[in-house]
């Protein structure tokens, strides 16, 4: 995301990348105001002939924002609402939803940037996010996954022609040279900066020699019990591999969860589900809000929002340290079997 001015109200950015769709659908809020520029078809000469020529036209608008939709499997955020000022082709009144990808140009405005919504901006903002690919295998299966700010893009995945007899370790047409292969194509495209592999047993250290010196240099070892979309969950949590990976969104995003689960675990410094939450909040008793984007999405869509907005306001009041956790990855989806929101606490309440 490249800021391109920013004042007390208001910051215009441009958009690119797909993380800054994510991250731009964090800060637009419904009641924003997000201003641009926008294409229309304009009719040619006399309005009442259907067969006059249209062409079409840039206009420069302002709309509040009512809704934010973001589709991540179309690289494309829409944000719609009324329009507040605009040239007689679109009245003020009318909807409107500008279509946000690469290379858009918008400025949003806000009556209060919060804290959180700066954290976003400043995180959005940093160079571009270090690449990592997480291969997840066993002797039959492979899946390879890029993370991403909002979790990780499965990429692709094969199976193996597996030797049944006499060296069980070994696959036909040697299945971890195939793996190392496609490992090898996919750096070429993304230039990785970790790769993480993860297996069962041993099979791990069997694909590492397959890899050139290079590409062992940026590797990280880690288990899993199982192999699929579900073991990349697992493979995130492992020590070894947050501690590898300690800058990545992701990663803080899964190990702030697990704490919070730690804690319920204890039956310590943890509150969880939005009453209980609050409550904590409200008490200045909140070390870390937790709050996925599934439930914050939710609550737009219900108009309770207002509530939502209301803890965050007072969790930085108190100096609390708010984290949005995408619901994409199973840290997130951990927390949305908790309501979606909870905190890690100061104290016990």
């Amino acid at each position: 995301m490249r800021v391109i001015y920013k004042d007390k109200e208001n910051v215009k950015m441009q958009v690119q990348s797909m993380d800054d769709l994510w991250y731009l659908s964090q800060i637009a809020e419904p009641g924003d105001i997000a201003s641009g520029k926008t294409e229309r078809k304009v009719k040619l000469g006399s309005g009442t002939d259907a067969k006059s020529a249209s062409v079409k036209k840039t206009f420069f608008i302002s709309l509040l924002i009512e809704k934010i939709e973001f589709h991540k499997y179309s690289n494309n955020l829409r944000i719609s609402g009324k329009v507040t000022q605009g040239p007689e082709e679109i009245p003020s009144g009318s909807y409107h939803t500008f279509d946000v990808e690469a290379g858009t140009i918008l400025t949003i405005t806000k009556g209060v940037w919060q804290r959180y919504h700066l954290d976003r901006l400043k995180e959005a903002s940093k160079p571009e996010q270090p690449k990592v690919l997480v291969v997840v295998f066993d002797r039959e299966e492979v899946f390879f996954s890029l993370l991403r700010s909002y979790g990780y893009d499965m990429l692709s995945g094969f199976k193996g022609d597996i030797e049944k007899k006499d060296m069980p370790e070994k696959a036909k047409g040697n299945f971890y040279a195939d793996i190392a292969k496609q490992i090898i194509e996919y750096d070429a495209r993304y230039s990785f900066h970790r790769i993480v592999l993860a297996s069962p047993a041993f099979w791990k250290e069997y694909l590492l020699k397959e890899l050139p010196d290079e590409i062992r240099k940026r590797t990280v070892l880690a288990s899993c019990n199982s192999v699929g979309q579900s073991a990349i969950g697992e493979v995130l949590s492992r020590p070894e591999v947050q501690t590898a990976l300690k800058d990545d969104r992701v990663i803080k995003e899964v190990a702030a969860v697990d704490e919070l689960l730690s804690e319920i675990n204890k039956s310590g410094l943890a509150a969880y589900g939005i009453t209980d939450t609050e409550n904590a909040v409200n008490m200045g008793a909140a070390k870390l809000l937790l709050l996925t984007d599934s439930m914050i999405r939710k609550s737009r869509e219900s108009g309770t929002y207002a509530n939502v907005d209301r803890i965050m306001r007072a969790a930085e009041s108190t100096r609390s340290h708010i984290l949005i956790v995408s619901s994409d990855h199973e840290g997130g989806k951990k927390l949305d079997g908790l309501g979606g929101i909870g905190a890690v606490l100061r104290y016990r309440i």
